[in-house]
Protein backbone atom coordinates (compact mmCIF):
# COMPACT_ATOMS: atom_id res chain seq x y z
CA UNK A 1 0.00 0.00 0.00
CA UNK A 2 0.79 3.76 -1.07
CA UNK A 3 -0.48 6.33 1.45
CA UNK A 4 -0.52 10.15 2.13
CA UNK A 5 -1.42 10.95 5.17
CA UNK A 6 -2.37 15.06 5.58
CA UNK A 7 0.43 15.89 3.15
CA UNK A 8 1.01 19.30 2.11
CA UNK A 9 3.83 20.59 -0.58
CA UNK A 10 3.88 23.83 -2.25
CA UNK A 11 7.01 25.91 -4.07
CA UNK A 12 7.60 29.61 -3.93
CA UNK A 13 7.44 30.59 -7.88
CA UNK A 14 9.69 34.10 -7.07
CA UNK A 15 6.26 35.86 -7.30
CA UNK A 16 4.13 33.70 -5.24
CA UNK A 17 3.57 30.23 -3.30
CA UNK A 18 2.04 27.78 -5.60
CA UNK A 19 0.18 24.56 -3.73
CA UNK A 20 0.57 21.52 -5.31
CA UNK A 21 -1.07 19.72 -2.23
CA UNK A 22 -2.90 20.93 0.66
CA UNK A 23 -3.52 18.70 3.71
CA UNK A 24 -3.99 15.78 0.78
CA UNK A 25 -5.15 12.04 2.48
CA UNK A 26 -5.52 9.11 0.50
CA UNK A 27 -4.18 5.39 -0.27
CA UNK A 28 -3.16 3.64 -2.92
CA UNK A 29 -3.93 -0.24 -2.80
CA UNK A 30 -2.48 -3.23 -4.77
CA UNK A 31 -4.48 -4.44 -7.22
CA UNK A 32 -6.70 -1.38 -7.58
CA UNK A 33 -4.72 0.96 -10.52
CA UNK A 34 -5.52 4.69 -10.11
CA UNK A 35 -5.42 7.53 -12.93
CA UNK A 36 -5.04 10.91 -11.81
CA UNK A 37 -6.37 13.41 -13.91
CA UNK A 38 -4.06 17.00 -13.72
CA UNK A 39 -4.05 20.16 -15.64
CA UNK A 40 -0.51 21.11 -17.24
CA UNK A 41 1.12 23.08 -14.30
CA UNK A 42 -0.88 22.20 -11.52
CA UNK A 43 2.07 19.74 -10.19
CA UNK A 44 1.76 16.54 -11.40
CA UNK A 45 5.57 15.62 -11.84
CA UNK A 46 6.08 16.83 -7.92
CA UNK A 47 2.84 13.87 -7.07
CA UNK A 48 4.22 11.29 -8.99
CA UNK A 49 8.01 12.08 -7.32
CA UNK A 50 6.65 12.22 -4.04
CA UNK A 51 4.89 8.67 -4.01
CA UNK A 52 8.87 7.76 -5.33
CA UNK A 53 10.34 9.01 -2.65
CA UNK A 54 12.18 11.37 -4.40
CA UNK A 55 10.31 14.67 -3.43
CA UNK A 56 9.45 15.09 0.60
CA UNK A 57 6.50 16.95 2.02
CA UNK A 58 6.08 20.45 3.72
CA UNK A 59 3.98 18.75 6.27
CA UNK A 60 2.58 15.24 6.44
CA UNK A 61 3.86 11.85 5.85
CA UNK A 62 4.12 9.66 2.85
CA UNK A 63 4.23 5.91 3.28
CA UNK A 64 4.91 2.67 1.60
CA UNK A 65 4.58 -0.99 2.49
CA UNK A 66 5.61 -1.91 -0.64
CA UNK A 67 8.12 -1.61 -4.05
CA UNK A 68 7.36 1.89 -5.78
CA UNK A 69 9.06 2.04 -8.63
CA UNK A 70 10.93 5.32 -9.94
CA UNK A 71 8.60 7.59 -12.05
CA UNK A 72 8.71 6.13 -15.94
CA UNK A 73 11.01 8.60 -17.70
CA UNK A 74 13.09 9.79 -14.47
CA UNK A 75 16.68 10.01 -15.23
CA UNK A 76 18.37 10.80 -11.57
CA UNK A 77 19.16 7.12 -10.86
CA UNK A 78 20.96 6.55 -13.97
CA UNK A 79 24.93 8.05 -14.62
CA UNK A 80 25.37 9.17 -18.40
CA UNK A 81 28.92 8.91 -18.72
CA UNK A 82 28.82 5.46 -18.63
CA UNK A 83 27.07 2.54 -20.94
CA UNK A 84 23.70 1.13 -20.58
CA UNK A 85 25.00 -1.78 -19.83
CA UNK A 86 26.99 -0.67 -17.07
CA UNK A 87 23.70 1.56 -15.61
CA UNK A 88 21.74 -1.83 -15.54
CA UNK A 89 24.20 -3.65 -13.78
CA UNK A 90 24.54 -0.45 -11.43
CA UNK A 91 21.13 -0.50 -10.64
CA UNK A 92 20.74 -3.70 -10.59
CA UNK A 93 22.41 -4.37 -7.68
CA UNK A 94 21.35 -1.24 -6.21
CA UNK A 95 18.00 -3.01 -5.95
CA UNK A 96 19.46 -6.64 -5.25
CA UNK A 97 18.33 -8.34 -8.78
CA UNK A 98 20.77 -10.24 -10.38
CA UNK A 99 22.96 -7.79 -12.71
CA UNK A 100 22.81 -10.67 -15.52
CA UNK A 101 19.33 -10.54 -15.81
CA UNK A 102 18.65 -6.85 -15.79
CA UNK A 103 21.16 -6.56 -18.29
CA UNK A 104 20.08 -9.29 -20.57
CA UNK A 105 16.74 -8.34 -20.27
CA UNK A 106 17.37 -4.25 -21.18
CA UNK A 107 19.15 -5.38 -23.65
CA UNK A 108 16.33 -7.54 -25.37
CA UNK A 109 13.65 -4.75 -24.73
CA UNK A 110 15.80 -1.85 -25.91
CA UNK A 111 17.40 -3.61 -29.12
CA UNK A 112 19.89 -0.96 -29.06
CA UNK A 113 22.62 -3.00 -30.56
CA UNK A 114 26.11 -1.51 -30.39
CA UNK A 115 24.71 1.48 -28.58
CA UNK A 116 24.23 -0.72 -25.34
CA UNK A 117 27.73 -0.54 -24.77
CA UNK A 118 27.89 3.50 -25.60
CA UNK A 119 27.64 6.07 -22.73
CA UNK A 120 23.86 7.24 -22.34
CA UNK A 121 25.08 10.80 -22.81
CA UNK A 122 25.23 10.03 -26.71
CA UNK A 123 21.77 8.83 -26.89
CA UNK A 124 18.58 10.31 -28.27
CA UNK A 125 15.88 11.48 -25.99
CA UNK A 126 13.91 8.40 -27.32
CA UNK A 127 16.83 5.67 -26.84
CA UNK A 128 17.27 7.43 -23.25
CA UNK A 129 13.13 6.96 -23.06
CA UNK A 130 13.36 3.07 -24.17
CA UNK A 131 16.31 2.44 -21.64
CA UNK A 132 14.38 4.10 -18.75
CA UNK A 133 10.87 2.35 -18.93
CA UNK A 134 13.51 -0.88 -19.80
CA UNK A 135 14.55 -0.83 -16.58
CA UNK A 136 12.09 -0.35 -14.94
CA UNK A 137 9.72 -2.58 -16.06
CA UNK A 138 13.27 -5.71 -15.82
CA UNK A 139 12.99 -4.55 -11.85
CA UNK A 140 9.95 -5.67 -11.33
CA UNK A 141 7.74 -3.72 -8.77
CA UNK A 142 4.58 -3.93 -7.15
CA UNK A 143 3.65 -0.19 -7.90
CA UNK A 144 4.57 1.31 -11.23
CA UNK A 145 4.52 5.51 -11.11
CA UNK A 146 3.91 6.50 -14.89
CA UNK A 147 4.18 10.39 -15.68
CA UNK A 148 1.90 11.11 -18.87
CA UNK A 149 2.10 7.33 -20.24
CA UNK A 150 4.32 5.45 -22.54
CA UNK A 151 7.77 6.83 -23.51
CA UNK A 152 7.99 8.90 -26.80
CA UNK A 153 9.18 5.94 -28.88
CA UNK A 154 8.88 6.11 -32.63
CA UNK A 155 10.88 1.94 -32.85
CA UNK A 156 7.59 0.89 -33.47
CA UNK A 157 9.05 -3.06 -32.15
CA UNK A 158 10.07 -1.16 -28.68
CA UNK A 159 6.57 -0.30 -28.35
CA UNK A 160 4.89 -3.67 -29.07
CA UNK A 161 7.08 -5.89 -27.13
CA UNK A 162 7.01 -3.07 -24.21
CA UNK A 163 3.09 -2.57 -24.75
CA UNK A 164 2.83 -6.28 -24.35
CA UNK A 165 5.10 -6.47 -20.79
CA UNK A 166 3.31 -3.79 -19.57
CA UNK A 167 -0.54 -5.39 -20.17
CA UNK A 168 0.90 -8.96 -18.40
CA UNK A 169 2.06 -7.11 -15.45
CA UNK A 170 -1.07 -4.92 -15.19
CA UNK A 171 -2.74 -8.58 -14.27
CA UNK A 172 -0.65 -8.62 -11.27
CA UNK A 173 1.53 -5.17 -10.31
CA UNK A 174 -0.87 -1.92 -9.71
CA UNK A 175 -0.31 1.36 -11.58
CA UNK A 176 -0.65 5.02 -10.34
CA UNK A 177 -0.39 7.37 -13.81
CA UNK A 178 -1.16 11.32 -13.85
CA UNK A 179 -1.52 12.43 -17.03
CA UNK A 180 -4.32 15.60 -18.70
CA UNK A 181 -5.41 13.67 -21.39
CA UNK A 182 -8.38 11.10 -20.30
CA UNK A 183 -7.69 8.91 -22.92
CA UNK A 184 -4.03 7.95 -21.68
CA UNK A 185 -5.65 6.82 -18.28
CA UNK A 186 -8.49 4.55 -20.05
CA UNK A 187 -5.69 2.35 -21.07
CA UNK A 188 -4.30 1.91 -17.21
CA UNK A 189 -7.10 2.24 -14.91
CA UNK A 190 -10.73 1.98 -13.88
CA UNK A 191 -10.42 4.40 -10.85
CA UNK A 192 -9.31 7.89 -10.77
CA UNK A 193 -9.11 11.09 -9.15
CA UNK A 194 -8.55 14.92 -10.10
CA UNK A 195 -5.76 16.57 -8.95
CA UNK A 196 -7.13 20.50 -8.84
CA UNK A 197 -6.46 23.85 -6.45
CA UNK A 198 -4.89 21.73 -4.50
CA UNK A 199 -7.22 18.99 -3.53
CA UNK A 200 -7.22 15.78 -4.73
CA UNK A 201 -10.69 14.29 -5.52
CA UNK A 202 -11.22 10.28 -5.57
CA UNK A 203 -14.20 8.50 -7.96
CA UNK A 204 -14.63 5.48 -7.95
CA UNK A 205 -14.70 5.62 -12.01
CA UNK A 206 -12.56 7.30 -14.76
CA UNK A 207 -15.92 8.49 -16.16
CA UNK A 208 -17.05 10.16 -12.95
CA UNK A 209 -13.84 12.21 -12.58
CA UNK A 210 -13.56 13.58 -16.32
CA UNK A 211 -16.91 14.82 -15.69
CA UNK A 212 -15.21 17.20 -13.10
CA UNK A 213 -12.06 17.40 -14.91
CA UNK A 214 -13.94 18.50 -18.20
CA UNK A 215 -16.44 21.28 -15.71
CA UNK A 216 -13.36 22.64 -14.63
CA UNK A 217 -11.03 23.06 -17.34
CA UNK A 218 -13.45 23.88 -20.06
CA UNK A 219 -15.99 25.61 -17.76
Amino acid sequence: MLQFDMVSKSFWTGTQRKVILDRVSFQVELGQSLGILAPNGTGKTTLIRMMAGLEKPDEGEVRSTCRVSFPLGFMGGVVSKISARENARFIARMYGIDPDYVESFCRWLCDLGEYFEQPLGTYSSGMRSRFTFALMLALDFDIYLIDEGMPNSTDVEFNRKAGQILAERLRTTTIVIVSHQPEILQKFARKAAVLMDGKLHMFETLEEAKQLYDYETQG
